[in-house]
């Protein structure tokens, strides 16, 4: 056992090193030369939080095998990565909720202790600030009611991220798009996309304005459901379809450097 202590003081004290060559003395008769050892994020196994916030696409709602929605299948995909000992998942996403709703419980604090604890954080929200606008205006649907809302959805969507910030400042926020339902019915193109296309837009600027934060797009999943990827309910993906998301936020996490899926490992 004291052998194994000292090579992991080595390893400890080594990694910790300049580039220069550094002498540790075990005793007055012995000391080791060893050169710069970097040790790898999967040496110590580590518990991952990953927290869930937003609306019915983080609670995974249309997910018939019941496996959690996309981050259900993130977490067993990520407690399977070198170096991780168990991931807990704390999904605090609600079904029909809009960003002015999430802002409200941000700034009253009402999950800050789930933040605080976040190693990393998926976000879904905007679906629902798209729909009241459809729901108001089903019959004169406009593209300058939308164009209103989305200035209003900026403001909210920036302020959550400054609220998360403020609890936690460094854990790596996943902010997934928007994608157009309509397609579910109708393989044709429609001022929806583009409208759509414009929120997507703003949720991206919002990842480049954080540098620990990262955009996955998945409209481009659900242009049209000739692979069966909805809900019966038309609106939500079933469980193909979150299996689909999962593996473009994987992918995007990739693009992000914060995991290595060849060597199924996380960056961070």
């Amino acid at each position: 056992m004291k052998y194994f202590v000292s090579f992991l003081c080595v390893l400890l004290l080594s990694g910790c090193a300049s580039n220069e060559m550094k002498v540790v003395n075990f005793s007055e008769r012995q000391s080791v030369l060893f050169e710069e050892y970097v040790i790898p994020f999967s040496f110590f196994p580590r518990t991952i939080e990953l927290v869930g916030l937003g609306d019915s696409l983080t609670q995974g709602v249309g997910d018939e095998l019941k496996r959690g929605g996309y981050i259900g299948l993130l977490q067993k995909e990520i407690s399977q990565y070198k170096g991780i000992e168990e991931v807990i998942l704390t999904n605090t996403a609600k079904r029909g909720r809009r960003s002015d709703q999430l802002l409200k419980m941000l700034k009253a604090g009402e999950i800050d202790h789930q933040l605080r604890k976040a190693d990393i954080i998926t976000l879904t929200i905007g679906g629902n600030d798209m729909m009241k606008v459809v729901k108001k205006d089903l019959f004169d649907l406009k593209v300058e009611n939308f164009e209103r809302e989305l200035v209003k959805f900026e403001k909210n969507y920036d302020r959550i991220l400054e609220e998360i910030r403020e609890v936690n400042s460094s854990a790596p926020i996943i902010l997934l798009g928007l994608y157009n339902p309509i397609t579910a019915v109708t393989d044709e193109k429609s001022e929806i996309d583009s409208i759509v296309a414009d929120w997507n837009n703003t949720i991206e600027s919002m990842a480049y304005s954080d540098v620990n934060a990262c955009f996955v797009p998945i409209d481009q999943l659900f242009i049209t459901n000739a692979n069966l990827v909805y809900h019966t309910d038309f609106f939500h993906p079933n469980s193909k379809g979150y299996e689909l998301i999962e593996e473009a936020l994987v992918n995007s996490l990739e693009e992000c450097s914060l995991i290595d899926e060849r060597n199924r490992e996380m960056l961070f």
